[in-house]
């Protein structure tokens, strides 16, 4: 159990949701690199497993059906309601408030529920029995959800369409009057930092944080391949690949000219049924899909790999789509049933990733036609490689945010 008193050198990182442990996970690690001190992380959403091995783990935790996204559909916040969202709700407040008084400082990473967590830890500095409360501890913020292209063109009838998303396509005035109260607040692009900058907000942008949690390629894929253009099917990591992966290998049993490959996150059994296809696991980490004369590459543990190798790629992903474009891969997408890849996500991620992300109707033929339209058009390829370049941008801002964490 963490101790009752306060370590003058570590850092509370509160984080809520799988990207946003990454992002957390990979910071803690440059904090151990800066001799910083210790690292508590206090995961919102999900057991937090990213931090293994780089912070010391606090609860409760709550794995959620909507994997995070409770205000996606009425059907996903009922079913996180029903899973217990609102009493472990509860008890996170009550461990940042103790956690409060044991750090040096709060680092938040993700949107303004996790903010307003982490300023409740903040402003709670414990102390001994006797001893009056302490000052304000500093709080910097790591947002890497909301930006400024998601409202671009948008009209007051477009915001009133996605009501559900008004706080992931705006910076909302009260997470703007919190985050005026943070020593920092670290962007995922420079228009964002400069509509906070104008609202009073101190803001800064030293890089893209997906591309700083994208890892270098596991392993060669080499020897796998036969000379064709690789394209990468990201079915996700939530329960859209259900419906998306027999879309995407359709797609590709279409497209003879490309070498598909599934960046599969979860064991082969978990693999969602594919009626038609021919399963061969070669090893753990290798299976080959086979329907007639085609041949589809899955992996598992090889996403880098996957997407250093590849042209293009088929995608039902938040970071995953981004992190393809961030390489200057053209992504494209198509909608789910949920929970997370829904019409109007796909929506605001066309708004974000600019011409990088095609998105089509949700079958094979027009995910199909999408491919060979992109494939055969020089200049429209590359400039959805510049967009996502320039849009997700270079890495380095969890590097640059550890060296000025007390700065700030």
């Amino acid at each position: 159990m963490a101790s009752t008193f306060r370590r003058t050198d570590a850092t509370l990182l509160v984080s809520n949701g799988y990207a946003e442990d990454l992002i957390g996970a990979r910071l803690a690690r440059e904090l151990a690199r800066a001799g910083r001190g210790p690292v508590l992380a206090l995961p919102l959403v999900g057991p937090g497993a990213a931090y293994a091995g780089t912070a010391e783990l606090q609860g409760p935790h709550l794995a959620l059906p909507s994997g995070g996204f409770p205000f996606g559909s009425l059907a996903n916040l009922r079913a996180d309601v029903q899973a217990g969202l609102l009493t472990v709700s509860l008890r996170q407040w009550a461990a940042a408030r103790r956690l409060g008084g044991q750090v040096a400082r709060v680092v938040v990473v993700g949107d303004t529920y996790a903010l307003a967590v982490g300023t409740l830890a903040a402003r709670v500095v414990a102390r001994p029995a006797g001893r009056a409360a302490g000052p304000r501890l500093p709080l910097t913020h790591l947002q890497p959800l909301v930006s400024s292209f998601y409202a671009q063109g948008m009209t007051p009838a477009a915001h009133l369409r996605e009501l559900n998303a008004l706080g992931a396509n705006l910076f909302m005035p009260w997470e703007v009057a919190l985050a005026r109260r943070a020593r920092r607040v670290y962007t995922r692009d420079q228009p964002s930092a400069v509509h906070l900058a104008r609202r009073g907000v101190n803001a800064a942008y030293r890089g893209g944080f997906a591309m700083d949690v994208l890892p270098e390629p596991e392993r060669d894929l080499g020897p796998l391949l036969d000379g064709r253009l690789v394209l990468a099917l990201l079915p996700g990591q939530r329960g859209d690949a259900a419906f998306s992966l027999p879309v995407m290998l359709e797609a590709a049993a279409q497209l003879p000219a490309w070498q598909a490959a599934v960046a599969f996150a979860r064991p082969f059994a978990e693999l969602p049924p594919l009626p038609g296809w021919t399963a061969g696991q070669v090893d753990e980490a290798t299976l080959w899909l086979r329907r007639g004369e085609t041949r589809v590459l899955v992996l598992r543990g090889a996403f880098s790999a996957v997407l250093h190798r590849a042209a293009l790629a088929l995608g039902t992903a938040g970071t995953a789509n981004e992190q393809a474009a961030g390489l200057g891969v053209p992504v494209v997408g198509f909608p789910t049933p949920g929970p997370q890849y829904v019409a109007g996500f796909a929506a605001r991620q066309t708004r974000l990733l600019g011409q990088a992300l095609t998105v089509t109707a949700p079958t094979a033929q027009a995910v199909a036609a999408a491919v060979q339209s992109l494939g055969t058009d020089l200049t429209r390829f590359q400039a959805a490689q510049a967009d996502g370049r320039a849009r997700i941008g270079r890495p380095g801002a969890l590097t640059a945010v550890a060296a000025e964490l007390d700065e700030n």
